[in-house]
């Protein structure tokens, strides 16, 4: 029967040791040589500075107990994982040694029913791997959730900066420019160039969130509404209850941002009439007014970014999205209550 090989249940460990410079290749320990030098300044130089730095720091924020105790849990672990790898670098002839000693015949499985009796253990030892897995994919999602999040916050950013400018252009129309005379006519049709410039770049904006938007809104309309259930359902005050009530206000504050940014964009292009009429247009001639006019006619009505057209980007929408799913709960529990007293 084919020997077994116990290292290769921890072959990913051992690269990864071999990443930060606490496993020479081989069975032998560390040598004279490049590895040697990698490990003494992947310790010394990254590691070990590091924590200095910060041991520093915490001895010149003594007087702030709470900025001590905001510091020192992080500094504890990391003095923990040095140690870790003292220990590790101190014993790593042994360890090698342990590694041919798992590996010789007298540590093999002898049939296939030893294998297989040994398995779980080797399950139960890559669960470990399967979180790690599990704590490098979420972090990830969150880093993609996060990341689009605050994408599309920027692009609309940009489009409400957009509608602040012309504006101002709009609110200054008959101001003379630095080194010459202003041409009204000129600067106005310049403005209406800009304006339908924003407005194509806000459709192209929201074409390429309708999707992410839409999505956003029907799943964490769900995971709000299940978590609302589960708070029907646990023990008032307990952890899991706090735990949902923290899952709730998040996802919540996730669509929140979304109709605040759409929202903003909505109320800064509606201040466009408004800075018409602050424009000295009084002092301007009949064709330029007629010309204004006209402008802000097609200006009246502002800027609302959607979901295919299903919803406005509003805090209104949010407060309706926040009153059902609450209407929801209020209903669930007032059934509960009629289901526990017999009245239905």
């Amino acid at each position: 029967m084919e020997g077994f090989d116990w290292k290769q249940t921890i072959k990913i460990n051992i690269v990864l040791l071999k990443i930060v410079g606490l496993w020479p290749g081989g069975d032998g320990t560390y040598e004279c040589n490049f590895y040697t030098f990698y490990e003494i300044f992947s310790l010394l130089f990254i590691q070990i500075s590091h924590i200095a730095v910060q041991t520093v720091n915490l001895i010149f924020i003594l007087n702030d107990i709470q900025a001590v105790t905001g510091v020192i849990f992080a500094l504890l672990m990391e003095i923990l994982g040095m140690l870790k790898a003292y220990c590790l670098v101190t014993n790593m002839k042994m360890l090698k040694q342990l590694m041919i000693t798992v590996n010789s015949d007298l540590f093999q499985p002898k049939s296939h029913r030893q294998r297989n009796l040994i398995q779980p253990n080797l399950d139960a030892w890559k669960a470990i791997l399967t979180y790690l897995h599990q704590f490098v994919a979420i972090n990830c999602i969150s880093l993609v959730n996060v990341n689009i999040d605050s994408l599309i916050a920027a692009l609309n950013m940009y489009i409400g900066a957009q509608f602040d400018i012309l504006c101002d252009d709009v609110r200054h129309l008959h101001d003379d420019g630095e080194d010459a005379p202003v041409d009204v006519t000129q600067k106005l049709k310049k403005c209406v160039t800009h304006h339908r410039e924003i407005l194509k770049f806000a459709e192209n904006v929201n074409y390429f969130y309708n999707w992410l938007i839409f999505s956003e809104f029907f799943v964490g309309g769900i995971c709000i509404g299940m978590s609302m259930f589960q708070l029907s359902v646990v023990a008032p005050l307990s952890s899991e209850f706090y735990s949902f009530i923290s899952y709730t206000v998040l996802i919540s504050l996730q669509v929140f941002m979304y109709c605040w940014f759409g929202n903003k964009i909505e109320l800064k292009s509606s201040q466009l009439p408004y800075a018409v009429f602050e424009s000295d247009w009084t002092d301007l001639s009949p064709e330029v007014k007629k010309l204004l006019i006209i402008f802000t006619l097609r200006i009246a009505k502002p800027l609302k970014m959607s979901a295919f057209g299903l919803f406005y980007l509003s805090l209104e929408t949010f407060v309706r999205v926040i009153f059902l799913e609450h209407l929801g709960l209020i209903l669930h529990f007032f059934v509960k209550l009629m289901h526990e007293n017999k009245i239905l």
